[in-house]
């Protein structure tokens, strides 16, 4: 869809009908109406989800009917979409190429208690010790006025080359990039169905990976004549491709979070292997640097495994790495997949780690792990058929369910 809102397109074909000359005024002119053209197709393709060209009435017929004859705007094919009882739902997508990704909507509301406030509901068994960091069942959908925030979590490529022991994205390997097109056309659909607010690159994928891409898509989704979002409604997440961290903060004005799950290099490197390449100490270096205006902070993504790197040593050894950084601590409890090696740690190991470094006057948070029901979950993002490591058809989005 970016392709048809290229100035240079349209302006080349405006003056081609009118026959006109290749002159100076003529191409300055030519280039004035054509950015003016694609603004107004950016508010109603962006803004008022139209994409029938007979219906964007303040266009002039002619490019109305050359755009019906030139340019198709992309859709993706949903195959499949499943809500979760907390109200999280997830999309499986079809590209053009036959090949499949997955986004999700997550909902909170503000009314929404803590865990720790639900004990009626423990005691009713609709809410178990294990569970206790879990989305509250609710029984409504994406569309309701209930929800304050609505986080549209999106993918970058099909698939991830990172490798990351824990996540079932990683497992699959990576099929290709997704282009720009593909990226932004996730926010559109969900859009099209709910009020999003926030939009996270925490789906299938390395965004930084796909950077050229995903910045692309960046600059779309912030456009005020685009998407129109906010810069610190947008986050990007990276297991820590360092060059491309000092690439992103010239370029283009989002929020950032870091993918960090470790304390030691031996230990990080023994669940990501991209910490082989760029280290603990690189990766923060980039962090110090990375352009931060007034009251903006990195998160640091702290995936608890159970056994591995949740003891109050791993605590002590984070507030040390993170010290003078502006940050917000984000654990995320271990989710729990189909043929995992790994143990979600108990709910008491989490608070207590969570306690310590609070404790100790650093921002701490606890996921609240959403669609687990549906693997929607953190680090449960895949496609229907794996790839590159040979992985068996995707169980829960078996095709005729």
């Amino acid at each position: 869809m970016a392709e048809l809102l290229k100035p240079l397109s349209l302006k080349t074909a405006l003056a081609r009908q009118r026959g006109e000359p290749n002159s100076e005024e003529v191409e300055r002119k030519a280039t004035k109406q054509a950015r003016y053209r694609a603004q107004q197709i950016f508010h109603w393709v962006y803004q008022r989800f139209q994409t029938d060209w007979d219906q964007m009435s303040d266009l002039s017929k002619d490019l109305r009917a050359w755009l019906k004859e030139n340019i198709e705007v992309f859709r993706l094919n949903e195959r499949q979409s499943h809500q979760a009882l907390d109200g999280t739902h997830k999309f499986l997508w079809g590209l053009s190429d036959s090949k499949t990704i997955e986004s999700v909507i997550i909902p909170a509301a503000l009314q929404e208690k803590e865990p720790t406030d639900w004990p009626e509901d423990v005691a009713a068994g609709n809410l178990t010790k294990e569970k206790a960091f879990a989305g509250k069942p609710v029984q409504d959908a994406v569309t309701s006025p209930r929800w304050s925030r609505l986080t549209a979590c999106i993918s970058s490529q099909v698939g991830c080359a990172m490798a990351c022991k824990f996540c079932l994205t990683g497992i699959q390997g990576l099929d290709r990039h997704l282009q720009t097109h593909e990226i932004v056309t996730q926010v559109f659909e969900l859009r099209r169905l709910a009020p999003i607010t926030n939009i996270v690159f925490m789906g299938m994928g390395e965004p930084l990976h796909n950077f050229d891409n995903v910045v692309k898509a960046c600059k779309i989704l912030l456009d005020q004549d685009g998407m129109n979002f906010s810069k610190r409604k947008i986050t990007i997440s990276t297991s820590g491709l360092v060059p491309a961290i000092e690439e992103l903060g010239k370029q283009v004005d989002v929020s950032l979070a870091i993918s960090l799950n470790g304390t030691t290099d031996e230990q990080r490197g023994s669940i990501m292997p991209v910490n082989k390449r760029w280290n603990i100490e690189s990766l923060l270096s980039a962090c110090r640097n990375y352009p931060l205006s007034s009251h903006r902070r990195i998160t640091f993504e702290y995936v608890m495994l159970k056994g591995i790197n949740d003891t109050l040593e791993d605590a002590a050894r984070l507030i040390h790495l993170v010290r003078g950084i502006p940050s917000k601590i984000n654990l995320i409890p271990f989710n729990e997949h189909p043929g995992s090696d790994f143990k979600r740690p108990s709910d008491e190991t989490v608070r207590v780690f969570q306690k310590y470094l609070m404790d100790r006057r650093l921002t701490a948070t606890v996921r609240i792990s959403r669609g687990q029901d549906i693997l929607a979950a953190c680090g449960q993002l895949r496609s229907i058929f794996g790839s590159a490591r040979g992985s068996d058809r995707h169980r829960d989005w078996a095709i005729g369910s």
